[in-house]
């Protein structure tokens, strides 16, 4: 996983086996990482930490996961919650997700795949801790230069990275070739504004974008990226 300071997880469990193996991986993964070992002090513990991620058992004594669930989706925002659970009922599923849960994992599981779904819950509602910035079903990840679109990697050329960049950033505003080619190709560009042409072409073929739906062209003024 990419880097992860300051990425704040809290696990609650109330057995000391699962805690302790967990708290050990996530904290060797660079994650900062805070334990409760039941429901109250774990409400408690989330107040004052508000971590990102809670990663949360079902079934404790007293105050059960579903509570905890309820009352940290009512008081906390935002934070992304995974329920733990030994139960791989379609019932106790449907319950979690209806009452604010992000994800579900069923005990046994390995860390591999806590891991991997951690990963998906900050993606998704922390992009900003890794660089990233969403636009629809785009994101723009400049730690690693990178555009994905539908959760895939595009294939670009830096000046395609740059050209699509701004259009996403601007998007919804027309922006005319003089425009874009001050702001991506520089002021000092000697060439033809011709060249943005042959760059929308480039990028509407890698974006299977044929009928121009997400960048438009608008004759005689110049472009728009219109977001689903």
């Amino acid at each position: 996983m990419r880097n992860v300071k300051g990425v704040r997880i809290l696990l609650v469990d109330d057995e000391p086996n699962i805690i302790q193996f967990l708290e050990l991986g996530l904290s060797n993964e660079g994650f900062e990482v805070r334990t409760a070992h039941d429901g109250m002090t774990a409400v408690n513990i989330a107040h004052t930490y508000r971590p990102h991620i809670v990663v949360l058992d079902v079934m404790m004594p007293g105050m059960d996961g579903w509570e905890v669930c309820r009352l940290l989706r009512r008081e906390l925002s935002p934070i992304s919650i995974i329920m733990l659970t030994a139960k791989d009922e379609v019932n106790d599923r449907v319950k979690g997700l209806t009452i604010g849960a992000d994800d579900y994992v069923v005990k046994p599981f390995s860390f591999e795949e806590l891991l991997a779904r951690i990963g998906a819950r900050l993606r998704n509602q922390f992009p900003a801790l890794f660089g990233e910035v969403s636009y629809g079903p785009f994101r723009i990840d400049d730690r690693r230069k990178e555009i994905i679109y539908q959760e895939q990697v595009l294939d670009l050329s830096p000046t395609e990275h740059e050209l699509l960049k701004y259009l996403l950033i601007n998007h919804g505003i027309v922006l005319s070739k003089t425009t874009i080619l001050d702001q991506v190709w520089g002021y000092d560009f000697g060439g033809e504004e011709n060249i943005v042409e042959v760059y929308i072409r480039s990028l509407r073929e890698k974006l299977n974008d044929r009928e121009h739906r997400l960048i438009r062209t608008l004759r005689g003024a110049g472009y728009r990226v219109d977001l689903p």
